[in-house]
């Protein structure tokens, strides 16, 4: 044991400029797939959608099968975060295999809910002119719930790139034996998140969706083989052994890990249905089946991938317990101690596969970004580029936050609590009739936008009353002690300390998360259906309409034509309607 602890205190020494070199070789292969791939459309077609993007080039509509769509969703679904979050699960004793088990199936379980509610939700709001779930409530509720779903979606989206800097950058300077804490490596941790991003955002600008899927395809191929690889040369190596006493006193079942288990599963489940990047491809899916296999294919793959690292992180745990319960080594830095004595060339490996990783993740994110914001400019006749400026801003804000340094769980926390106050109001939507009972005695009202907008509210307001009933004033990373926030809105970091100053204990471990996770989406739903139901009593059938009308652009101003293209758009979305139910019956009896 003393001779494994020594051989720990060895620093990692990639040199920077080797490690530069990975970095560097990864993106500008990836970049170079790209420009390939827009090669094969012709020189003309591949302009044209640089200058103006096409619809194409922003959902690729019905364009891939299964196989396809798997691979997408695995590589665009996890990101160099897993090195720190999935690990962290394994080496808290009190979580385990819960822990584990219920980080490695929630990351996948957003995918598996897609199964069935992606095919409702594409043909709601139109398998032809949808993009995503900002679609969805455009035109199911109106112009404000649809303004709504944007920014929590862009909130979402954008926490999920500032943990996927943060992340890379911190592996980097790990490998080059550089602090993940101190001032001295800020400018190389910038760099390395800056040069990620402008490689993603180039290759993302040079052909949207498609080239994100097609690099998808090699990134997955990439990280099931590096993967493989690192599990057989890490768990081979002498000083990784521990025997199976130490391994089973070191793991178990526990009470709180149940919790976690269930605070994971509401909390990434509510997020990823604001991940506008899965949803582009529930709309890229040649057909239903296509996108249901696909998803619970590349499901499958996530939870596989994200079980191996939290399995690296207990058998972390399990070599030196002590240090772990004492804080000397910090779970979410644990397989790092597993990879630290394994020879040079499997640094360059992890390096060459975690960056893999995030490009993977970080283009699947901008172009979710861009369909949220494009889609309004398609449909007003605008050119969608402004959107790729609003990305820059995006990104270049991203960089600067990703240099705080803030811990990737606790970011990813706050990003799922936000959306779980809106999940169930979105879509609750799919429900568009009233629903009667009794006779017709009791009638449940179908939710109006203005009872789903007051039910986004309440789930907000919940979220301030749950910190108040337990005592949070503020939030402080409780390995560096930086305050993240004070106040009322410090609940939803869920680290969090009590008016006296003394903290909780991880938020994870108990049940305080849990139940705020359970109660939030519950009395967001419940609001809405009450207040629609107060909104059709007091307003009739005009309560119905959205709220707000914004008039589009493309549109004439005449009333007489205007009333006359109307009625042509609903005919259209009739056609398209009875087009997409005709597809679904072809490929049932297919299937049967």
């Amino acid at each position: 044991m003393i001779s494994r602890i020594l051989q720990e205190e060895r620093p990692y020494n990639v040199p920077v400029d080797a490690a530069y070199g990975v970095l560097f070789a990864v993106l500008g292969t990836t970049f170079l797939i790209t420009v390939a791939g827009v090669l094969l459309k012709g020189k003309d077609a591949a302009l044209g959608d640089i200058l103006r993007p096409s619809d194409d080039f922003l959902s690729a509509r019905g364009k891939y099968e299964w196989p396809t769509l798997a691979l997408s969703f695995f590589a665009s679904g996890m990101g160099a975060w897993v090195i720190y979050g999935a690990p962290e699960m394994g080496a808290i004793r009190a979580l385990s295999w819960w822990g584990v088990i219920g980080y490695s199936t929630a990351s996948a379980a957003g995918g598996w809910v897609l199964c069935w509610l992606g095919p409702i939700v594409r043909r709601k709001t139109g398998g032809e002119s949808g993009f995503s779930a900002v679609g969805f409530a455009l035109v199911r509720y109106g112009r404000l719930m649809h303004l709504g779903v944007t920014c929590i979606s862009c909130f979402y989206m954008y926490i999920y790139v500032v943990a996927e800097l943060t992340t890379i950058a911190n592996v980097y300077a790990t490998f080059v034996g550089k602090s993940t804490e101190g001032d001295d490596s800020k400018v190389y941790t910038t760099k390395v998140a800056a040069i990620v991003v402008i490689f993603t955002w180039s290759y993302t600008c040079l052909a949207g969706l498609p080239a994100s899927i097609l690099t998808d395809k090699f990134q997955g191929v990439t990280i099931m083989a590096f993967v493989i690889m690192l599990l057989v040369a890490a768990l081979t190596l002498k000083s990784n052994e521990v025997s199976k006493k130490e391994f089973n006193d070191a793991t178990g079942w526990f009470a709180k890990g149940g919790e976690a288990f269930v605070t994971l599963w509401i909390a990434i489940i509510s997020a990823s249905l604001f991940h506008q990047g899965t949803w582009q491809r529930v709309f890229a899916a040649k057909s239903d089946r296509d996108m249901r296999i696909g998803f619970a294919v590349g499901g499958m793959m996530v939870t596989v991938l994200m079980m191996f690292f939290g399995v690296m992180g207990m058998i972390a745990y399990a070599r030196d317990r002590e240090a772990y319960d004492t804080y000397q080594k910090l779970g979410y830095l644990s397989i790092f101690d597993l990879l630290r004595n394994l020879p040079q060339f499997w640094h360059y490996v992890t390096l060459i596969l975690l960056t893999t990783l995030a490009a993977s993740s970080v283009d699947t994110l901008q172009n979710g970004l861009a369909s949220v914001l494009s889609h309004d400019l398609l449909k007003h006749k605008l050119s969608p580029n402004w959107s790729r400026l609003v990305i820059i801003g995006f990104m270049i804000a991203a960089v600067i936050q990703a240099a705080q340094r803030f811990e990737v769980v606790p970011l990813f926390l706050a990003a799922d609590l936000v959306c779980a106050t809106s999940v169930l109001p979105l879509f609750l939507g799919i429900w568009d009739k009233d629903l009667e009972f009794w006779g017709g005695r009791i009638v449940v009202r179908a939710p109006t936008e203005v009872g789903a907008l007051i039910g986004c509210v309440a789930g907000i307001v919940a979220v301030i009353v749950n910190g108040k009933i337990n005592d949070v004033h503020k939030a402080i990373n409780p390995y560096t002690g930086k305050v993240y926030e004070k106040g009322p809105l410090s609940y939803f970091w869920g680290i969090n300390y009590k008016s006296d100053g003394t903290p909780y204990e991880c938020a994870l471990c108990g049940p305080k998360l849990m139940v705020t996770f359970i109660v939030v989406p519950l009395v967001a739903g419940a609001a809405t259906i009450i207040f629609s139901w107060l909104d059709v009593w007091m307003g009739g059938d005009r309560a119905r309409e959205p709220f707000a009308v914004i008039p589009r652009l493309d549109l004439p101003t005449d009333p007489a034509l205007l009333k006359k293209n109307k009625d042509e758009l609903e005919l259209g979305e009739i056609g398209a309607l009875i087009e997409h139910d005709r597809d679904t019956a072809d490929e049932n009896k297919a299937e049967n």
